[in-house]
């Protein structure tokens, strides 16, 4: 069954600029600077706290006090009385934030939810686990961003090995992979036109303390490269005998976002344009066989759209969580999709994956290239690392 009583109030969301690893943000706390980001948004947007009866916070990567989660966030974005959970579920905790939220508004238990997302992979903490029984009582250590991206404990591979499996199974080379990074590069330079007419809808510059960073302010993408076809066919393998690249691949990095989820009537109040509605329909989720990642988001995609009672020829905009170029070739090719119509305006792939708020960013450029195109239905699909996915569907009226 579709969702039918939960919305997103049209432009009350934000992302601010994603900045590679060890960038501009890296030497900030996450929650804390999602909760400055969010902050300077209530101010320009002049939405109070007031009203907001939940939040839910997604975010993978430990820093200090993330201990306290939600509750702290809100605490610091002026709500001390407002409180909700913390979910961490790879690289759909988007995803995952949004269907709790929808689904708390759906129930009748919240009636408005903040959801934000914010993560920094750059300086993630290195852990240290006791182990009383271990050699001379030595512990076991781990460094939580680069340990857990080189190996999934179940599928005992790293990341780029799962790409790699899925590719060999359904016959994807390296030209099929080049040839798609660099549609969605040009993609993405659509979204700088205009003076970034595009990206203005969403995207907010992030103040910063200028004796700390050296610069007042972030206010574009930091990282995204400037490739051609001799860049990409001149780079190697990641992996022996492989066939993803460095170029073909997204890189990690950090920012954070908000979405705001709530009923229809309180959506009609809080939009920037009232006139325009966007209605959450479904969720889903898949997982298959192990060590084959990018392939989930294809089972989760169609379990969406069941929900949703939709069709994929219904669709007027797709956007994906693409951490590798064969993600896309493979999604395009299982769901007949032209690769064209998938990620308009860009795409993770080359602004680069800050876990946690990357699917929140992509739901809002899907978002706005439904208005830009004068409504529709949306799917979003990303991939969660190891082998599991996550879906949505939304409207947009």
């Amino acid at each position: 069954m579709p969702l039918e009583r939960t919305f997103i109030p049209y432009g009350a969301y934000w992302s601010t600029p994603f900045c590679r690893w060890q960038g501009g943000l890296g030497g900030f706390h996450a929650l804390e600077l999602a909760a400055r980001a969010g902050r300077a948004f209530f101010a320009a947007q002049k939405l109070g706290v007031e009203a907001f009866d939940g939040v839910a916070l997604g975010t993978t990567v430990p820093q200090r006090h993330a201990f306290y989660g939600a509750p702290w966030l809100a605490a610091m974005l002026g709500m001390p009385g407002v409180t909700g959970p913390t979910i961490a579920q790879a690289c759909a905790t988007s995803a995952a934030v949004l269907a709790h939220a929808a689904l708390e508004v759906e129930a009748g238990f919240r009636e408005c939810v903040l959801t934000v997302t914010a993560d920094r992979t750059s300086n993630g903490p290195h852990l240290y686990y006791p182990n009383p029984r271990g050699p001379g009582g030595r512990g076991d250590a781990e460094d939580w961003v680069w340990d857990n991206f080189n190996r999934d404990p179940w599928g005992e591979v790293a990341m780029v090995q799962t790409a790699e499996n899925v590719g060999k199974q359904a016959g994807i080379g390296r030209k099929e992979q080049e040839e798609m990074c660099l549609l969605r590069h040009a993609q993405y330079a659509d979204a700088l036109a205009n003076e970034r007419a595009f990206q203005r809808r969403y995207l907010v510059p992030i103040a910063l303390d200028a004796k700390r960073s050296g610069s007042g302010a972030v206010e574009l993408d930091d990282g995204v490269r400037t490739l051609t076809a001799a860049d990409l066919a001149a780079q190697k393998p990641v992996l022996r005998d492989g066939t993803v690249t460095s170029g073909t691949q997204t890189f990690p990095g950090d920012g954070n976002a908000g979405i705001v989820v709530t009923t229809a009537e309180r959506a009609r109040s809080l939009a920037r344009d009232p006139g325009v509605t966007v209605a959450l329909r479904a969720f889903a989720d898949a997982r298959v066989d192990k060590a084959h990642m990018p392939a989930a988001t294809v089972p989760a995609a169609r379990r969406a759209l069941e929900r949703a009672g939709l069709g994929l020829a219904e669709l007027r905009a797709v956007k994906t969580h693409n951490p590798f170029a064969l993600n896309d070739v493979y999604f395009c090719k299982q769901l007949g999709l032209a690769p064209e119509r998938v990620n308009r305006f860009g795409s993770s792939l080359v602004y680069g994956h800050p876990q946690a708020p990357t699917g929140a960013r992509a739901v809002m450029e899907l978002i706005e290239e439904l208005v830009l195109a004068g409504g529709g239905h949306g799917l979003f699909a990303g991939c969660a690392a190891g082998d599991t996915a996550m879906a949505l569907v939304l409207t947009v009226r």
